[in-house]
Protein backbone atom coordinates (compact mmCIF):
# COMPACT_ATOMS: atom_id res chain seq x y z
CA UNK A 1 0.00 0.00 0.00
CA UNK A 2 1.32 3.65 -1.14
CA UNK A 3 0.83 4.91 2.62
CA UNK A 4 2.81 2.15 4.57
CA UNK A 5 5.56 4.84 4.63
CA UNK A 6 3.40 7.50 6.08
CA UNK A 7 3.59 6.31 9.70
CA UNK A 8 7.13 3.81 9.33
CA UNK A 9 10.62 5.20 8.26
CA UNK A 10 10.14 8.92 7.16
CA UNK A 11 12.09 11.43 8.68
CA UNK A 12 9.77 14.20 10.52
CA UNK A 13 10.50 17.67 11.88
CA UNK A 14 10.90 17.64 15.44
CA UNK A 15 9.01 20.98 15.59
CA UNK A 16 6.14 19.33 13.70
CA UNK A 17 6.11 16.25 16.38
CA UNK A 18 6.26 18.60 19.13
CA UNK A 19 3.10 20.60 17.85
CA UNK A 20 1.08 17.95 17.18
CA UNK A 21 1.67 16.67 20.62
CA UNK A 22 0.61 20.20 22.16
CA UNK A 23 -2.36 19.23 19.53
CA UNK A 24 -3.36 16.14 21.28
CA UNK A 25 -3.59 17.57 24.53
CA UNK A 26 -5.61 20.82 23.50
CA UNK A 27 -8.25 19.34 21.29
CA UNK A 28 -11.08 21.44 20.77
CA UNK A 29 -14.37 19.79 22.14
CA UNK A 30 -15.74 19.37 19.02
CA UNK A 31 -12.38 16.68 18.31
CA UNK A 32 -13.00 15.08 21.43
CA UNK A 33 -16.34 14.63 20.63
CA UNK A 34 -15.21 12.71 17.45
CA UNK A 35 -12.31 11.11 19.35
CA UNK A 36 -14.26 9.35 21.79
CA UNK A 37 -16.02 7.75 19.05
CA UNK A 38 -13.33 6.06 16.96
CA UNK A 39 -10.67 5.54 19.60
CA UNK A 40 -9.82 2.08 20.82
CA UNK A 41 -10.98 0.78 17.26
CA UNK A 42 -14.94 1.38 18.12
CA UNK A 43 -15.28 2.20 14.26
CA UNK A 44 -15.97 -0.79 12.91
CA UNK A 45 -12.46 -2.36 14.06
CA UNK A 46 -10.98 0.05 12.32
CA UNK A 47 -7.91 1.78 13.73
CA UNK A 48 -7.42 5.56 13.98
CA UNK A 49 -4.64 7.76 14.70
CA UNK A 50 -5.02 11.50 16.22
CA UNK A 51 -2.86 14.76 14.72
CA UNK A 52 -1.08 12.56 12.71
CA UNK A 53 1.95 13.84 10.82
CA UNK A 54 1.50 13.13 7.06
CA UNK A 55 3.99 14.70 4.65
CA UNK A 56 4.70 17.38 7.07
CA UNK A 57 0.90 18.36 7.97
CA UNK A 58 -0.72 17.56 11.05
CA UNK A 59 -4.27 15.42 10.42
CA UNK A 60 -6.92 15.42 12.61
CA UNK A 61 -7.36 11.85 12.79
CA UNK A 62 -6.24 9.36 10.38
CA UNK A 63 -7.03 5.53 9.45
CA UNK A 64 -3.97 3.72 8.27
CA UNK A 65 -5.72 0.85 6.71
CA UNK A 66 -7.88 2.90 4.48
CA UNK A 67 -6.14 5.50 4.43
CA UNK A 68 -8.81 8.08 5.26
CA UNK A 69 -7.49 11.80 6.70
CA UNK A 70 -10.53 13.31 8.91
CA UNK A 71 -10.86 16.77 9.81
CA UNK A 72 -12.89 18.85 12.02
CA UNK A 73 -12.74 22.42 10.22
CA UNK A 74 -13.43 25.48 12.99
CA UNK A 75 -14.79 28.77 11.62
CA UNK A 76 -10.78 29.87 11.06
CA UNK A 77 -10.42 27.26 8.04
CA UNK A 78 -12.45 29.93 5.81
CA UNK A 79 -9.50 32.39 6.02
CA UNK A 80 -6.86 29.33 5.10
CA UNK A 81 -8.63 28.11 1.99
CA UNK A 82 -5.44 28.01 -0.01
CA UNK A 83 -3.01 26.68 2.53
CA UNK A 84 -6.30 23.82 3.16
CA UNK A 85 -5.64 22.92 -0.60
CA UNK A 86 -1.99 22.84 -0.85
CA UNK A 87 -2.37 20.48 2.26
CA UNK A 88 -4.95 18.30 1.28
CA UNK A 89 -3.16 17.85 -2.35
CA UNK A 90 0.00 16.69 -0.57
CA UNK A 91 -2.20 14.20 1.82
CA UNK A 92 -4.05 13.00 -1.51
CA UNK A 93 -1.04 12.71 -3.52
CA UNK A 94 0.06 9.65 -0.65
CA UNK A 95 -3.03 7.72 -1.69
CA UNK A 96 -5.41 9.19 1.38
CA UNK A 97 -8.84 10.60 0.73
CA UNK A 98 -9.29 13.74 3.20
CA UNK A 99 -13.05 13.85 4.51
CA UNK A 100 -13.70 17.28 5.83
CA UNK A 101 -16.71 18.14 8.45
CA UNK A 102 -17.55 21.31 10.28
CA UNK A 103 -17.57 21.91 13.41
CA UNK A 104 -21.19 22.41 13.70
CA UNK A 105 -21.52 18.83 11.92
CA UNK A 106 -19.72 17.56 15.11
CA UNK A 107 -22.29 19.61 17.49
CA UNK A 108 -25.26 19.01 15.21
CA UNK A 109 -25.10 15.43 13.91
CA UNK A 110 -22.40 13.58 15.21
CA UNK A 111 -24.15 10.14 14.06
CA UNK A 112 -24.16 11.50 10.33
CA UNK A 113 -20.63 12.47 10.88
CA UNK A 114 -19.90 8.62 12.12
CA UNK A 115 -22.05 7.09 9.62
CA UNK A 116 -19.86 9.26 6.36
CA UNK A 117 -16.63 8.35 7.91
CA UNK A 118 -18.36 4.48 8.59
CA UNK A 119 -19.41 4.48 4.65
CA UNK A 120 -15.82 5.88 3.49
CA UNK A 121 -14.00 3.34 5.70
CA UNK A 122 -16.33 -0.10 3.73
CA UNK A 123 -15.82 1.95 0.41
CA UNK A 124 -12.05 2.51 0.48
CA UNK A 125 -11.77 -1.04 2.17
CA UNK A 126 -13.81 -2.45 -0.52
CA UNK A 127 -16.09 -4.41 1.91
Amino acid sequence: MPTERIVRGGHVNSAVVGLAKQLRREMTPEEKRLWECLRGNRLGGRHFRRMQVIGGYIADFYCHSVGLVVEVDGKWHATQVEYDTERDRVIAEQGIYVLRVTNDEVRQNLPGVIARIAALCRERSGT
